[in-house]
């Protein structure tokens, strides 16, 4: 689509693990390294993690591209199977017959197999990628495989790829016997921000063009802060931020660019709602102060929608303080504490929305409506100063820790 514009071959951003595109981050050389080490040695189980997207399948890819005619190959990608599937799958990726045969028949035959190639001087490897999803009895029945083997090797190498819950599972007490055979561990680390900005002209460059577009102080550090090193994030920012530039005709990417587009693929994909709470989410009196005072280091880690829950959650919260108040008949000083909560609340709020004003004044106007919700609580603040004047002298207390205390990420 936009290839011809930016005097590009291909796309650089596109989501498949091709191998011509790996970028050997430190983590990614040092997986590499293992692996080849270990299929070099013979050594018996390999474990290859990281988080989804962090470049996994493309690592096992460029490994296979190099593997010589004196490999014999068996790859594994579906892990949701039964144990007799299983061993189906492996047989069948190394050209055996699996038609109308029982599991006894097949894991005789995939050791005639193996032994037959060990005796012609052939490496037979096995690779399972998203082993996260193998459960006790599949990982029971690759242990079993890892058996076969002769009295001065092993008949099959296992490479075991997956996401970071692999790990937790071989941690089971009952996967003891499993986690002493793996020989190698390694787990893909997510790139630094300096990898990230070389990852992403690394790709340019390959794709045909290194100087496709200019990227303006501060975005790539807006690209890292929401990707997190991902690679299959930043491709997917990368490609939105090209297609943005194409449409509007120009090869400069502003940091204005950068927001609008991470913006708009976080209101729409929510790519960290498992983890709302923990990053998005304003939760205490400190973190609001930050927002009051520094906008820009927090809106782009609130997605559009828990800001507008959170925003709910204030106003139901002041309707319970008001009903509170109706409800006590306990006297003036009992009144005078719950005004104390609201005393402070003005100040922050009227900063809180001044400064949020301005630095979503060149988003798209659906975000105002943002700026209506935060309007509503100062009238409902202004609404209870009027009816119930609160004195100079009144003593200040934690408004917004009391509001905060109990606010959870609400579900989708």
């Amino acid at each position: 689509m936009y290839e011809k514009f930016f005097n590009l071959k291909t796309k650089p951003f596109e989501l498949v693990p091709n191998p011509e595109f790996l970028f050997l981050s430190r983590s990614h050389k040092k997986a590499m390294t293992y692996l080849d080490y270990g299929i070099k040695e013979k050594i018996g189980f390999v474990l290859l993690s990281g988080e989804v997207g962090s470049g996994k399948t493309t690592i096992v890819r460029s490994l296979i591209k190099e593997l010589n005619n004196k490999f014999r190959l068996s790859k594994v990608f579906n892990t949701k199977v039964s144990s007799e599937q299983l061993v189906a799958m492996i047989n069948e990726d190394f050209g055996l017959n699996v038609k109308g045969k029982d599991k006894i028949t097949l894991l005789r035959e995939l050791n005639d197999f193996l032994i037959e190639q060990y005796a012609n001087k052939y490496q037979s490897i096995l690779i399972i990628d998203e082993a996260q999803n193998l459960t006790s009895e599949l990982l029971e029945e690759i242990r079993l495989l890892s058996n076969l083997e002769t009295d001065r090797s092993k008949l099959l190498q296992i490479i075991l790829v997956g996401q970071p819950e692999l790990r937790k599972t071989f941690s089971r007490p009952e996967l003891r016997q499993f986690r002493q055979r793996i020989s190698m561990s390694c787990h893909i680390q997510n790139l630094t921000k300096e990898e990230t900005e070389e990852y992403i002209l690394h790709r340019l460059e390959i794709a045909g063009n290194r100087s496709a577009v200019n990227f303006h102080n501060g975005t790539i550090d807006v690209i890292y802060d929401f990707s997190r090193g991902i690679p299959r994030l930043i491709n997917i920012i990368c490609d939105f931020l090209m297609v943005s530039a194409f449409v509007e005709e120009t090869r400069e990417l502003s940091l204005e660019l950068v927001k609008e587009v991470i913006g708009e693929l976080e209101v729409g994909n929510r790519y960290w709602e498992d983890e709302a709470q923990e990053h998005y989410l304003l939760e205490n009196k400190a973190d609001l102060a930050l927002a009051a005072a520094e906008p820009s280091t927090v809106f782009f880690k609130i997605s559009r929608e828990n800001f507008m829950r959170l925003n709910k959650e204030i106003i139901n919260r002041l309707g319970r303080i008001e009903e509170e108040f109706f409800k006590s008949q306990s006297g003036q000083d009992e009144m005078v504490e719950i005004l104390e909560r609201l005393s402070t609340s003005e100040q922050l709020l009227n900063n809180f929305i001044t400064n949020t004003k301005a630095e979503i004044s060149g988003l798209s106007g659906s975000v105002n409506e943002i700026v209506n919700e935060l309007v509503t609580v100062k009238n409902l603040i202004d609404e209870f100063e009027n009816r119930f004047p609160i004195k100079a002298d009144t003593k200040k207390t934690g408004f917004w820790k009391r509001i905060f205390r109990n606010v959870k990420c609400p579900e989708y």
